[in-house]
């Protein structure tokens, strides 16, 4: 299975020849020998099967759900054909509904978004069964900074929409004269009334995108 687009080669070969990942690669190879860990390993970078040069949004999630059989390898989005419904992406739903319209993804599946250019981006890209957080502080943060730095540095007129802590804290990387930034609280159900309900991330997105030339997300 390919694990990443011919775009990302120079991004990710120079991380992969980093000191700090080559340790979180050695901690992945025991995590995934000894226990379960989501996504499945040949969905980790699947972020990545987006083209780099066709990329006009970019979220930032957290880590991945830690619910068996959901995590897929794209921020927020179930796998396809599954029965749970992650809280988080219900409340993105309810607020597309009331952004732009009933949203077209019934099932969960994102791969829609990431097909018109939406990098959907984990902080965190793996972690363990049943233990939210449970990979945080082995590197990955690193890895998704850089990330977005180059990102930055490389393309011009993305929009990054940065939902919770984890990803607004990547707002200081962003040069809001080239990019659009849009912030607010996470869509998780402790949080989603603190400013996420009410935001209009999805039509301000296309708003942006339209005013640059850019076709807008259908979502």
């Amino acid at each position: 299975m390919k694990c990443f687009d011919e775009s990302w080669r120079v991004f990710l070969e120079e991380e992969f020849s980093k000191a700090y990942f080559r340790k979180l690669a050695d901690f992945l190879h025991g995590e995934y020998e000894k226990k379960t860990i989501f996504p499945e390993k040949d969905s980790v970078f699947r972020a990545f099967l987006t083209d780099l040069n066709k990329i006009k949004v970019v979220i930032l999630g957290q880590d991945p759900y830690h619910t068996p059989g959901v995590a897929d390898g794209l921020a927020f989005s179930v796998k396809k054909g599954g029965k749970y419904m992650a809280p988080s992406l219900l409340n993105i739903y309810k607020e597309i509904d009331a952004d732009v319209g009933k949203h077209l993804n019934p099932d969960g599946d994102l791969s829609s978004w990431q097909e018109q250019g939406v990098l959907l981006l984990n902080n965190v890209l793996t972690v363990e069964a049943h233990k939210a957080g449970s990979h945080r502080g082995k590197g990955w943060e690193i890895f998704s900074k850089n990330c977005v730095e180059y990102l930055n540095r490389n393309r011009e007129n993305l929009v990054f929409i940065l939902w919770g802590r984890d990803a607004r804290s990547k707002k200081v990387l962003i040069d809001q004269e080239r990019h659009l930034v849009l912030e607010s609280a996470h869509p998780s159900p402790l949080s989603a009334h603190n400013g996420f309900f009410g935001s209009r991330p999805f039509s301000k997105t296309n708003e942006y995108l339209k005013s640059k030339g850019l076709e807008e997300i259908k979502w």
